[in-house]
């Protein structure tokens, strides 16, 4: 997943959110996403780690082309 792209969220105890990606770090244990979302538009950091899918909190969207 690459900067611009529409994703989904993991958040506490809700449904997944919708957002789209302004900056990605990459680390050795995972990926830092911040990603934007209608209430924090400035964005908040999503932490995917590489080993356990329970980690994985950025999804691309489902349906929307992304860019390579």
């Amino acid at each position: 997943m690459k900067l611009h792209n529409r994703v989904t969220v993991k958040t506490d105890g809700g449904p997944r959110r919708e957002g789209t990606i302004l900056a990605v770090e990459e680390f050795s244990e995972g990926v830092m996403y911040l990603v934007s979302l209608d209430d924090y538009p400035t964005g908040i950091w999503f932490f995917n780690e590489v080993s356990s899918s329970d980690g994985i909190f950025v999804e691309p969207l489902v349906g929307e082309a992304q860019t390579k």
